[in-house]
C-alpha cells in the first residue's frame, strides 16, 4: 500500500542545494546559483502519489497531494500554474451530482442516457457523410468515400482502444479539412494509458493503409496505391510530438533520454527510407526532448517501443510502394 505525502515546505527544511550545494536561505524555493527547485525531491513524490490517485479513482486525494506541491514551488513557476490548472479540472470531475455541469462534463455524461448517446451517435454518422461528400466534390466520389473510410479506421482503433479499457467514449465526428476525433474522459487515467489510446489510432491507419497495400500489390490499381501512400504518410505526420497531433499527447509518457532515442530512430528511419515526413517527427522530437516542460515522473519504457514500432511500420509501407511521401509515381 502506498504511503501519502503529508509533509509542507517548512517541515523538511533543505540548508543547501543538492545540486551545486549552495548554501539556501531560510524559506527559499529556488536556489539562486544554480535555478534548481530545492524540494526536487519531494515534489516528485508528490507527483507520484497524486497520479497513484488518480489511476486509482480517488480524484479527491489526488487534488489533495497536487494542492501541497504548491507549498513547495514559487507561485509563478510553470510548474505551480500547470497543478493550478490540473486542480481546477480535478475540482470540476469531483463536483456533485447536482452541481452544474461544464461542457465537457455533460457530454460524458450523455453517454449515460440511450437518447443522448443516439444523439451523438448519429451527429457522428452525418458528419462522416458530409466529410466523405466534400471530398468527394474535390477528389472524385472513389477518392472521397476511400480516404473517409481510412480517416475512420484510425479513430476506430482510438474508439476501441478506450472503450476495450472499460472508459466512456463518443463515437468520432468528423472535421473537413481537419480530420477527425473522438471525445473521452481521461480524468484518472495515466500518462502510460493516455499514450497507449494516442497510438492505438495510427497503429489502426497502419493496418488500414497496409489492407489497401496488399489490394495494389494483387491488383495494380493505382486507386489502392493512392490510399496506401495518403493512409501511411497521414497516420506518419499524426505521430509529430507537437501538442494537438497524437504524437504530442504519446510523449508525454517519454522522459527525456526517451525521447532523444525517439529522435534516433526517426533520423535512422529517413536515411534508410528518405521519407521527409520522418524529419518532422524527428524535429519535434528534438524539440520536445531538448526544451523539455512536461517530463513524466517515471519513464515508460513500453510506450517508448510502441512508438517506435508505429513509426518503423508506417516508414516500411511507404519504402515500399512507389512514391515519394503523399506522391505517386
Amino acid at each position: 500500500m502506498s504511503q501519502k505525502v503529508t509533509f509542507k515546505a517548512g517541515s523538511d527544511v533543505v540548508r543547501a542545494c543538492r545540486r551545486c550545494s549552495c548554501e539556501l536561505p531560510t524559506g527559499a524555493l529556488v536556489c539562486e546559483n544554480c535555478h534548481a527547485l530545492v524540494y526536487s525531491e519531494q515534489l516528485d513524490r508528490i507527483a507520484a502519489e497524486a497520479k497513484h490517485c488518480e489511476e486509482s479513482g480517488d480524484l479527491g486525494q489526488a487534488r489533495e497531494q497536487w494542492m501541497m506541491g504548491l507549498h513547495l514551488l514559487p507561485a509563478d513557476s510553470k510548474q505551480a500554474l500547470w497543478i493550478q490548472d490540473h486542480v481546477r479540472t480535478l475540482e470540476v470531475a469531483v463536483a456533485p451530482e447536482s452541481a452544474p455541469l461544464s461542457n465537457t462534463n455533460a457530454l460524458v455524461r450523455a453517454s449515460r442516457n440511450p437518447w443522448q448517446r443516439g444523439i451523438v451517435s448519429l451527429a457522428g454518422l452525418l458528419s462522416f457523410v458530409a466529410f466523405a461528400a466534400i471530398y468527394s466534390r474535390e477528389s472524385g466520389a472513389q477518392f472521397g468515400i476511400g480516404f473517409a473510410v481510412i480517416i475512420l479506421i484510425h479513430e476506430m482503433g482510438h474508439y476501441i482502444d478506450i472503450r476495450r479499457r472499460g472508459l466512456p467514449a463518443d463515437m468520432p465526428i468528423f472535421l473537413p479539412g481537419l480530420g477527425a476525433y473522438v471525445r473521452w474522459r481521461a480524468l484518472g487515467v495515466s500518462l502510460e494509458t493516455r499514450a497507449a489510446i494516442s497510438l492505438a489510432g495510427p497503429m489502426a491507419g497502419f493496418l488500414a493503409a497496409l489492407g489497401c497495400a496488399l489490394i495494389w500489390h494483387q491488383t495494380q490499381d493505382p486507386y489502392w496505391l493512392v490510399l496506401a501512400r495518403v493512409g501511411a504518410a497521414l497516420n506518419l505526420l499524426n505521430l509529430i510530438p507537437v501538442w494537438i497531433l497524437d504524437g504530442g499527447q504519446a510523449v508525454l509518457a517519454l522522459d527525456k533520454s526517451e525521447r532523444i532515442a525517439l529522435l534516433a530512430i526517426s533520423v535512422t528511419l529517413w536515411v534508410i527510407v528518405r521519407q521527409n515526413v520522418l524529419l518532422l517527427v524527428a524535429a519535434g522530437a528534438a524539440f520536445r526532448a531538448f526544451y523539455p516542460s512536461d517530463l513524466p515522473a517515471r519513464p515508460s519504457r513500453g510506450i517508448t517501443a510502441y512508438f517506435m514500432l508505429v513509426i518503423a511500420m508506417l516508414s516500411l509501407i511507404l519504402r515500399l510502394l512507389p512514391g515519394h511521401d503523399f506522391g505517386v509515381q
